[in-house]
């Protein structure tokens, strides 16, 4: 049974947008959303949470995931499921599967007590599947033992290069709701092979990325991201000279050269989280 009470909405920007059939118990907590049009591509947005100093991981074994940042707070869950359950397809890179070994990248995995407005708020949108979970992966390092490849009712994608292919098959064999596609690429993935790749093997309205870091600098660095969708938790993780605790980008350099600026869309709050969402000026692309 769902107890959350509604989000209370502080900004919204009025702007054309397509809005979403969000059944009442999602519309009352969330409120409205939509997105623009994007005739002949898929709109593609990321989701993430970070502490007050700007870390999303805390680099501590069994302190990996997003719950530790969010403080396992409730609303963000429900956000969370929201978005999953308008994707067709959720972008995850190595590390964050393997740091989550046991988790599915689906609506009712991560906030079950709404698992039945998710799924009608699926079907309205004519989704009768759950959103392909896809595995970024150029070297190849997973873990074929991970739950997410033992389940049945959720389709699999993994994209990797030749040599990526190579460590995963020197594992096991491939699980029946598993297909890997490898991509002509030496050493690298760029987003546009991952994007295109996707969207020859299913296609999407929607493509939601939720990490890491190093995925998501990837997707802003080729202009890939059209809006993030970021939870600001009331808590300080501090760091240590001796610590990697990444923030929301790494590995991509874009100030002060070439500042990648967002446009406020939306504020909303629980309590003390703020929930934050950008517009992002992307370039045009196939």
């Amino acid at each position: 049974m769902n107890t959350l009470t509604p989000l209370e909405t502080l900004y919204d920007r009025q702007y054309e947008q397509q809005l979403l059939p969000l059944p009442a118990e999602l519309a009352n907590l969330y409120g409205s959303l939509g997105f623009p049009a994007h005739p002949d591509r898929p709109y593609i947005i990321g989701n993430f949470v970070t502490t007050l100093d700007g870390v999303v991981e805390l680099d501590v074994p069994g302190h990996k995931g997003g719950g530790d940042i969010s403080g396992f707070n409730q609303h963000d869950r429900m956000v969370m499921g929201l978005l999953r359950a308008t994707a067709d397809a959720v972008i995850v890179g190595a590390g964050t599967l393997n740091a989550s070994p046991g988790h599915r990248w689906t609506a009712e995995h991560v906030y079950r007590p709404l698992a039945h407005a998710y799924r009608e708020l699926r079907a309205a949108l004519g989704k009768t599947r759950p959103p392909l979970n896809v595995i970024v992966s150029a070297q190849g390092k997973i873990h074929l033992n991970h739950v997410l490849f033992r389940s049945p009712e959720v389709p699999v994608l993994i994209v990797t290069t030749r040599q990526g292919a190579q460590q995963i098959e020197a594992q096991q064999p491939l699980s029946a709701n598993t297909q890997m596609e490898v991509v002509p690429a030496t050493g690298r993935l760029t987003v546009q092979d991952v994007v295109q790749t996707i969207c020859r093997i299913r296609s999407c309205d929607v493509i939601l990325v939720e990490g890491g870091p190093h995925l998501i600098g990837d997707f802003f660095a080729e202009r890939y991201l059209d809006e993030l969708f970021l939870t600001l938790a009331p808590q300080l993780a501090g760091r240590e000279s001796s610590s990697d605790r990444p923030g929301l980008i790494a590995g991509k350099l874009f100030a002060p050269e070439h500042p990648l600026w967002g446009t406020l869309v939306g504020i909303k709050r629980a309590e003390s989280h703020l929930f934050l969402r950008y517009g992002f000026e992307m370039e045009i692309r196939p």
